[in-house]
């Protein structure tokens, strides 16, 4: 038997600004070299080693050995859901530069959250999507039409294996930026990976931003009626 969840524990990992800054980093679902998460915080090695260490003692973050290698990522898509969660409570950081306008303002339009799509694009494709009846919003969980089937296979999706799979099928998730419900889960992954394979959307050189390519705007438009 256990007692209440030690909230104060995972708080004082989280709380630290370094380690903060990694987990920002990692919340697109991506594994990243520890030499590029102390750069992003502007630490030496020796500072991020010893604050990933904390992390994965934690078990906040996973590490993956490739020979030589060592990455890092989330343990989870529930780390993932904590750290969007305070994003939304949080208050705002000021943007100092034109380079941290521009990262916000891509990151508030389109981007990756853990393994599915978040910013206003995201919510434009939930709305395009109710709209033309692919989707239906129940409580906090989508359900897709019998139409919705449909659409999802034709864009090569298994719909079938993904509903009978262990992980939350259709859930909606929270939009820190838009403080809207995106499309998450099981299909919400299965769409972004879809999107990313057909070249329709792709990741900003750095950060987890995605952007539609002129393909995937004219597909989007054409599919969805969405002027991404």
């Amino acid at each position: 038997m256990t007692g209440d969840a030690d909230i104060a524990a995972v708080a004082a990992v989280i709380g630290d600004g370094t380690r903060a800054r990694f987990l920002y980093e990692l919340v697109g679902g991506e594994s990243r070299r520890a030499s590029e998460l102390a750069s992003a915080a502007g630490v030496s090695r020796a500072t991020a080693s010893f604050h990933l260490a904390r992390l994965l003692a934690a078990n906040l973050l996973e590490v993956h050995t490739h020979g030589r290698n060592r990455t890092y990522r989330l343990a989870g898509p529930d780390v993932a859901q904590a750290i969007e969660a305070l994003q939304r409570i949080a208050p705002r950081q000021a943007i100092r530069s034109l380079r941290a306008a521009d990262s916000a303002h891509a990151l508030s339009y389109a981007r990756v959250c853990y393994d599915h799509l978040a910013g206003r694009l995201a919510i434009e494709l939930v709305d395009a999507m109710t709209t033309i009846g692919l989707i239906t919003l129940v409580g906090d969980q989508f359900e897709l039409t019998e139409q919705g089937v449909s659409w999802f296979g034709e864009l090569g999706i298994d719909v079938p294996r993904l509903q009978a799979g262990r992980r939350s099928f259709a859930r909606g998730c929270l939009d820190w930026s838009e403080r809207r419900l995106h499309l998450a889960g099981a299909i919400g992954a299965a769409l972004a990976a879809r999107l990313l394979e057909l070249d329709w959307i792709e990741r900003a050189p750095q950060g987890r931003a995605v952007r539609p390519t002129p393909a995937g705007r004219a597909h989007l438009r054409t599919m969805l009626g969405i002027k991404a």
